[in-house]
């Protein structure tokens, strides 16, 4: 799992693994999933990320991302 943060357009995205996304969709306003061609999600785009977490303190834990079933 890799963090992508750009100051730009405020937008935290969370690649989940290195599958390419074939589809996106925004499950709410301002966080869009990226999906795969099994529709996996691969990746979370978090727009105006600074409104909604606190990016000074933002911590990671390293995950089995290999044996991750989400669905």
């Amino acid at each position: 799992m890799k963090l992508h943060y750009d100051r730009e357009t405020d937008s935290l995205y969370i690649d989940l693994n290195a599958r390419p996304s074939v589809d996106s969709r925004e499950i709410q306003d301002g966080l869009v999933i990226d999906l795969d061609a099994n529709g996996q999600i691969v990746g979370i785009d978090i727009q105006h990320a600074s409104q909604v977490l606190d990016l000074e303190t933002l911590e990671t834990e390293s995950l089995p991302t290999a044996s991750l079933k989400l669905g």
